[in-house]
This record gives structure tokens, C-alpha cells and sequence, in this order.
């Protein structure tokens, strides 16, 4: 029997053996003892990881950080007030300036073709030589008008045949322009009956602030507008409208930039007798 030091030298021996046989299994398969970890080392291991993964999701928040400060109203006009499109070529401004030309130029106003009949029994019309009556031709071409929009409740009265505009003067004196002015403005108000009264809007009775209209008498010929009075027949007017219109808006001319002749006359220049009505006298009625 041996001793105590012999049996112990026979278990280093097979300790060595079965350690042998290990690294060589190991070795076969590729594994090795640094790959072997203690409970506590797989511990470590394990918080290592889970505390890089921690960092990844941090850079990931400040990422969605940074997007919803991008998102922010601030950082968003800060942006906005960048020039992110090229600017307009010459050739696109062009092309908008026609476009707005284009546009200013179509009709956009909607009136009416009409017949301005006088409750005299008139129908009134405006002649080729600038003469301004009434008849009772119902058929008469110089008895329509174009009756076009230019105010609330304004309305400027041109011939359809003649192209002119009715004018009354700061005198009272009725005329017929070739171009739109102030004084080819009336305001049109409706009267008692649905009759229809035509006002100048630059003069009236400087006292007691009475309007100038436009009149008839009983003869058909014109009235001054001073002597005219929205009570009376001969201001009273019923348009017979013989189809809606579009026009454009009338360019509007100042009196003092060019002087009248023939058709009208200079407003403020001349005297009670001026010749009116394309060459005529202008009549007087009351």
C-alpha cells in the first residue's frame, strides 16, 4: 500500500490526463479557454454590452432630437427665410407680366345694353354729330346706349353707335366726349314707380346742395341739369335693357389734359352759350 503522497501524485497525474484530453477537444472544434468565462466574468460581459447599447440609443435620441428641433416654428422660418428656390428667370417674369396684362384687359365688368326711355315719351339718343334729343323712332340706332358700371350705383352712359360719352359740364350744359372723364360719371338712383334718375357726380346747387340731372322737356330736347328736378316727369328715365354686357373698365381721362372740340367742349372755359351738341345751341328749355 502507498502513502499518502503517493495517491496524491496519481490524482495530479489524472487531473493533468483529463485537462490534455480537453484542450485537445477544444482545439479540434476551435474553441478555446479564453472563450470560457466565469459566472461573473459573463456578468461583466453582459452589463458592457448592455451599457453600449445605451450609448447607440442615446445617439439615436439626439438624432430625433435634432429632427424636432429642425421641426421647431423657429428653426422652421430660420429655414424659410433661406433662398431655397432660383430666383425667376427673365423669361417667367415676362411671361407673368403678360399674364396680368392679359387679365386687365379681358371685361370684367358687367353691365347692359339698353334704351333709356323718358317718361315725356321719349326715347333718348345721341346723333352722329354729337347731337343729344330725344325721339320716338323706336327703332332709332342712336337711341342705345351702353350703360357701364364705374362706382356704386355709378354708371358712365356711351352711345353703342357713336362710341361717345355723355358729359354734363359744371355749367349744366349736357355734351358728348370722345373719352371717359369725371364728368361722364352719373349717379343713378331708382325714383318712385321704378323710374330711374340720372345724376351728374361733380355738380350740384352749391346752397342748397341740389343734384343736376339729366332731363327731357316735352319737346324731347335736352334740359340743363340746374333746371331739372327728380320730382319732375322730365328727369324721370325707364332703361329697357336689351341684353347683358362685359366691358373693361373705362381709362379715365383728366378735363384739363386735353381741350374739346367739335363733339364736346372745355368745361370750365366757356360761357352760357358755349356751342353744344356737335355745333348746335345748346337748348335752354326749362
Amino acid at each position: 500500500m502507498g502513502g499518502p503522497g503517493r495517491l496524491g501524485d496519481k490524482i495530479q497525474a489524472r487531473e493533468f490526463l483529463i485537462w490534455d484530453a480537453t484542450e485537445a477537444t477544444n482545439r479540434q472544434t476551435g474553441y478555446s479557454r479564453s472563450d470560457r468565462q466565469l459566472p461573473h466574468q459573463a456578468e461583466e460581459a453582459g452589463e458592457g454590452e448592455r451599457a453600449r447599447a445605451g450609448e447607440r440609443e442615446g445617439e439615436g435620441e439626439g438624432e430625433s432630437e435634432g429632427g424636432s428641433l429642425q421641426s421647431d416654428p423657429e428653426h422652421r422660418n430660420l429655414r424659410e427665410t433661406q433662398p431655397t428656390e432660383p430666383l425667376l428667370t427673365g423669361q417667367t417674369l415676362r411671361l407673368q407680366e403678360e399674364e396680368e396684362e392679359k387679365a386687365r384687359s379681358e371685361p370684367q365688368l358687367k353691365g347692359i345694353v339698353t334704351k333709356l326711355c323718358s317718361r315725356q315719351g321719349f326715347h333718348l339718343q345721341l346723333q352722329a354729330d354729337g347731337t343729344i334729343d330725344g325721339t320716338k323712332e323706336e327703332d332709332s340706332s342712336y337711341a342705345v346706349f351702353n350703360l357701364i358700371p364705374v362706382g356704386l350705383r355709378v354708371v358712365a352712359i356711351q352711345s353703342v353707335q357713336t362710341k361717345l360719352y355723355l358729359a354734363m359740364n359744371n355749367e349744366g350744359y349736357l355734351y358728348t366726349s370722345e373719352h371717359f372723364t369725371p364728368e361722364c360719371k352719373f349717379k343713378e338712383s331708382v325714383f318712385e314707380n321704378y323710374y330711374v334718375t340720372y345724376s351728374s357726380m361733380l355738380y350740384r346747387q352749391q346752397q342748397s346742395g341740389r343734384a343736376w340731372y339729366l332731363g327731357l322737356n316735352k319737346e324731347g330736347r335736352v334740359m340743363k341739369g340746374n333746371r331739372v328736378k327728380k320730382t319732375k316727369p322730365a328727369a324721370h328715365f325707364i332703361p329697357k335693357p336689351l341684353k347683358v354686357a362685359m366691358y373693361r373698365e373705362p381709362s379715365l381721362h383728366d378735363m384739363t389734359e386735353f381741350s374739346r372740340s367739335g363733339s364736346g367742349t372745355p368745361t370750365k372755359s366757356r360761357s352760357a352759350s358755349a356751342m353744344l351738341n356737335g355745333g348746335k345751341i345748346a337748348s335752354q328749355s326749362t
